[in-house]
């Protein structure tokens, strides 16, 4: 399907599916050359998947509210959100893996982002929490403070809106080792001792 600025919010919302979205131009080399192994991607999981396609001249503003900025960029959707994507070529196997992941209830990002928590923790003495649905809660609530105030603040602290003050509480936040030092853990208890 074909997404434009005028229907591009609508069909994405409207899926049940993840949504991969190719950003292309039809003078884009890399770009032809990605689209027939998204399409086999998109065909081959077909009942998790949907493919969409945006041209970028039909779609200035959406590929400007997604910085676009370089082609073929590929953007995932689920729940009408943006959860991950790549920019360039990626081969088959590496698409599906990604797209598999997600479905099986792996984000990649998240994933990735559990990953900087324990080398993190490792390096500053202590350890990320063994505790799966702990880190898990705990991430998923930075993303969701990132989306919504542009940094991944603590989920388990009050955003005043003062940047000053709120500075203190991107993740790590400033008072984490104090908090494991005594309590042996950090506030939210992403990091334990």
């Amino acid at each position: 399907m074909m997404l434009n600025d005028q229907n591009f919010e609508t069909e994405i919302k409207n899926q049940d599916k993840l949504v991969i979205v190719d950003f292309f131009a039809t003078w884009c080399e890399p770009c032809k050359m990605l689209a027939p192994i998204l399409e086999k991607v998109a065909n081959e999981l077909k009942d998790k998947v949907v493919l969409m396609k945006v041209n970028l001249d039909d779609a200035p503003q959406t590929a400007g509210k997604f910085n676009v900025d370089r082609i073929p960029t590929v953007i995932v959707f689920q729940n009408g959100q943006p959860i991950t994507g790549f920019v360039g070529i990626a081969n088959e196997s590496a698409i599906k893996n990604m797209l598999n992941n997600i479905v099986n209830g792996k984000n990649p990002v998240h994933e990735e982002y559990a990953e900087l928590c324990y080398n993190y923790a490792i390096s500053q003495g202590f350890h990320l929490n063994s505790d799966k649905k702990i880190t898990d809660r705990v991430i998923n609530g930075l993303f969701e403070n990132e989306k919504k105030y542009g940094k991944k603040y603590c989920p388990c602290r009050r955003v005043t809106g003062d940047i000053e003050k709120d500075a203190k509480i991107i993740c790590p936040c400033a008072y984490h080792k104090d908090e494991i030092a005594k309590d042996g853990h950090c506030f939210c208890n992403l990091f334990v001792k």
